[in-house]
């Protein structure tokens, strides 16, 4: 196994961010990155949130040496049904060449994310 972003001692966070294993990546779950410090801003709609998440998984894929290409499932998190349609009508545009399998639960984190993901891919 292959673990990519793991925490450092006491971090609030206790998980690695990726997994590499048996020829399949693992991505934790993750929001859009925000940080108004350094101008990072989630996004100011739910459809620049899913943007801007999904441009955050691609990296870590890639990472990993994988790409949203290789995506077999995901898992959407959203925390108001309200953006639904809008958060699905942004995601297909990141899947072209066929959409992954994908189950959407309604989350709460300590965050003001409105969508966040985590995924399966293909290695390599």
């Amino acid at each position: 196994m292959e673990f990519f972003g793991q925490p450092a001692p006491g971090e609030a966070r206790p998980f690695s961010r990726v997994v590499k294993a048996a020829g399949l990546v693992w991505v934790s779950g993750h929001s859009a990155p925000h940080d108004p410090a350094r101008g990072i801003h989630r996004g100011a709609t739910p459809a620049e949130e899913v943007r801007n998440a999904l441009a955050c998984i691609a990296g870590l894929l890639a990472e990993a040496g994988s790409s949203l290409d290789r995506v077999v499932q995901v898992t959407m998190l959203i925390s108001d049904r309200a953006d639904y349609a809008a958060c699905n009508a942004e995601y297909v545009r990141h899947f072209p060449g066929g959409l992954p399998a994908r189950h959407t639960a309604l989350f709460g984190v300590p965050t003001e994310a409105r969508v966040g993901f985590a995924c399966i891919a293909l290695a390599g």
